[in-house]
């Protein structure tokens, strides 16, 4: 009768995964609040102001998003 053993060595700790998981949410959540925050002073500039601008009540979002993650 045989016998196999196999053991298997992560190269990173619960720690470590930890840390990265907790390193991912935050980056995540402060690129969400950028999102919210720039997109909030847009949507209260005028017609008016957005045209200077070159931008349309439509575009906001996309601003924002661009403004914010970089997209």
């Amino acid at each position: 009768m045989a016998y196999v053993t196999h053991t298997s060595v992560g190269s990173d700790s619960h720690v470590e995964k930890s840390k990265a998981l907790w390193s991912s949410l935050t980056s995540r959540f402060t690129a969400y609040r950028n999102y919210r925050r720039t997109l909030s002073e847009l949507r209260t500039l005028t017609t008016r102001e957005l045209a200077d601008l070159g931008l349309n009540r439509s575009m906001l979002k996309r601003v924002a998003m661009e403004a914010a993650y970089d997209a």
